[in-house]
């Protein structure tokens, strides 16, 4: 049987992943989290053979859930489940040790399979990713600005990219609008940028956001 944490902020989500997930034979639900800190307590005091992850959370989110997943737990596979396009998050992720990533739109099918292939031990990508991540692989050893990011700037700068205030993702991340205010102006040094006008015409000019 495989256990499954279930991570997301929405109670409507968690019932629908509970649904599909309870028409299987060999998957079952142990635990659900609201929010980031929910994650590491159950995952720190409960064994579990995959954690299924939005990134989008309150407080601590999943970008940061999962660096300090792969630090205490490294062998618990984790699943990115998000309502980003893989363009925007799933090479990060990845590259910070998840096993998969899928969108909110896929299939339920898709999602079973994908949660016994990771609990398996194996990665989950869409084929449209393996391409990317090839493509990543290929191209020049030149980085794009954004990869110069931390997890959290890149968040931020997503969102900002997004039409956000600061005040809106202050309350959206549980941060206080000074701190967002220091991110937003790392993000700027770091990306040689004066304004957010330039922040959104570089987003839509690497596809970052839709």
């Amino acid at each position: 049987m495989i256990r499954v944490l279930i991570a997301d902020d929405h109670p409507i989500v968690r019932e629908g992943l509970k649904q599909i997930l309870s028409e299987t034979d060999d998957i079952i639900v142990v635990n659900e989290a609201a929010n980031g800190q929910e994650v590491l307590n159950y995952a720190w005091n409960n064994a579990y053979d995959i954690v299924l992850l939005d990134i989008s959370m309150p407080g601590r989110d999943g970008l940061e859930v999962l660096r300090e997943l792969k630090h205490t737990k490294p062998k618990l596979p984790v699943l990115i489940l998000s309502m980003y396009p893989e363009e925007h998050y799933a090479i990060r992720v990845l590259r910070g040790g998840a096993s998969g990533y899928l969108t909110k739109s896929s299939a339920p099918d898709e999602l079973i399979s994908a949660i016994r292939k990771v609990a398996s031990g194996r990665k989950y990508i869409s084929s449209t990713l393996a391409e990317r991540l090839t493509y990543e692989l290929d191209r020049d050893s030149d980085k794009p600005v954004h990869e110069s990011l931390s997890d959290r700037e890149y968040q931020v700068m997503h969102m900002i990219a997004s039409g956000k205030t600061i005040k809106e993702i202050a309350d959206e991340l549980c941060l206080s609008v000074k701190t967002v205010s220091t991110y937003r102006s790392r993000i700027m040094e770091k990306m040689n940028m004066k304004n957010n006008a330039e922040i959104v015409l570089y987003a839509v000019q690497n596809k970052l956001v839709d």
